[in-house]
């Protein structure tokens, strides 16, 4: 119900500053963009539906021969500690604990185009245990609202196209995104765990937060202690290289297994073409009213009244210039992403705007786009509280990345 609130207030809100723009800004042009918008986004929708059909065939693939080889169990059984705590839902062991375990990897490792796939595999087996069909499970809203905080170690393209844009050091912003991502999706489990009545004082709850701060603070030293130069060269080095190795080792169980790791290979493509198609209805919707939305000058006009209002109550107001990015973050991956290289070119990728997009852009996930494909892709409609908690995460993010710039770069210009 939700998503249908949300998407009918973004074309109502469209529609009428675009009256608005027409009536009292003489923007005649004003329905000509918002019409262009409408079959630019269905079409950037297919795009990427399709653009996604061979990712998902890859990885669906190599996931069916990890399933049929155990390696899917085995990682089941190790996640089962904590998971068990945070997904009650869940039985132990159960299949969908390992799928969930590889994409949460996948994501901290800044791999997307590993990440999806293997959450989508995650939901089809979620589904499996869901007694509502239509509506989304408790185990399925914790796992989606976790995807949407976007918790990232290695931000890789992140710090690519700030190279691209000329930084300096393109991996200055590791820790800001670092500290800012990790807030965020400790927000987003709280929120869930709240709503679900889940007990976050558990002792493997506790002992796991204590292991991923600890862990976090051992990246910090680590990358602190290491020239900016070298901090994205063996990141990049580091997530790439593992996950080739995963998909060695997946081929390598298979051969030991004695399975036709080929035709194992080829039923789990076929998985992943199907789950490909199923999606674009549910992603060219989203993206219609997103797209609605920005044609109508709704988020120029958002980002004017919120500098104006900074500029009255007298604060530092640089940070304003950076909410583009942090305003479409949660509707739009390819937007936000656009918004953070306007704002590196515009400004300079070493400004406090330019830093601020960058750590604001790798931070959080577009959870618009992530409820729409991973809740498409098992035709969930009643996505019940999940959107509430994966916005709360959202927001969290955005103060932390605002605060983080502050405190890191506080003197650019």
């Amino acid at each position: 119900m939700a998503l249908n609130y949300i998407w009918i207030g973004f074309i109502l809100i469209a529609f009428v500053v675009a009256l608005c723009e027409l009536i009292f800004g003489n923007n005649t042009n004003v329905f000509t963009d918002i019409i262009s918008s409408t079959f630019s986004s269905a079409k950037t929708g297919f795009e990427i539906s399709i653009g996604l059909t061979g990712i998902l065939a890859m990885w669906l693939g190599l996931m069916k021969i990890g399933e049929k080889a155990g390696l899917i169990e085995k990682f089941a059984k190790f996640a089962s500690p904590v998971f068990t705590k945070l997904f009650p839902g869940l039985p132990k062991d159960h299949p969908a604990t390992g799928s969930i375990f590889m994409n949460f990897s996948a994501n901290l490792l800044g791999l997307d185009n590993a990440a999806t796939p293997i959450g989508l595999r995650a939901m089809q087996q979620l589904q499996t245990l869901n007694s509502k069909k239509d509506t989304a499970s408790d185990p399925m809203i914790m796992f989606l609202c976790i995807n949407a905080s976007g918790l990232t170690i290695v931000p890789i393209t992140i710090m690519m196209y700030r190279a691209e844009c000329g930084a300096a050091n393109p991996a200055d912003v590791f820790l800001p995104i670092l500290l800012t991502t990790f807030f965020a999706t400790l927000v987003a489990i709280i929120a869930v765990c709240i709503m679900q009545k889940i007990n976050i004082f558990q002792k493997n709850l506790l002992l796991f937060f204590a292991s991923m701060i600890l862990f976090i603070g051992g990246l910090m030293w680590l990358f602190h202690s290491m020239d900016q130069k070298d901090v994205s060269l063996y990141s990049t080095l580091f997530a790439n290289g593992l996950l080739f190795t995963i998909i060695c080792g997946f081929i390598v169980a298979g051969i030991r297994k004695k399975l036709n790791v080929y035709d194992a290979f080829i039923e789990g493509a076929k998985e992943g073409f199907q789950t490909a198609v199923k999606i674009i209805p549910y992603l060219v919707a989203i993206l219609l009213a997103i797209g609605v939305f920005r044609a109508s000058g709704a988020m120029d006009i958002l980002i004017d009244g919120i500098r104006k209002f900074v500029l009255f109550i007298g604060i530092d107001a640089r940070f304003v210039e950076g909410l583009p990015t942090i305003l479409m973050k949660p509707l739009s991956g390819s937007g936000s992403r656009g918004m953070m290289i306007d704002a590196m070119k515009t400004y300079g990728a070493d400004s406090f705007v330019g830093r601020l997009s960058s750590v604001a852009q790798g931070s959080v996930d577009t959870v618009f786009y992530v409820v729409a494909v991973y809740f498409g892709s098992v035709s969930i409609r009643n996505t019940r509280y999940t959107i509430p908690c994966a916005l709360i995460a959202d927001f969290a993010g955005a103060i932390a990345a605002i605060v983080m710039t502050y405190l890191f770069f506080s003197d650019s210009i």
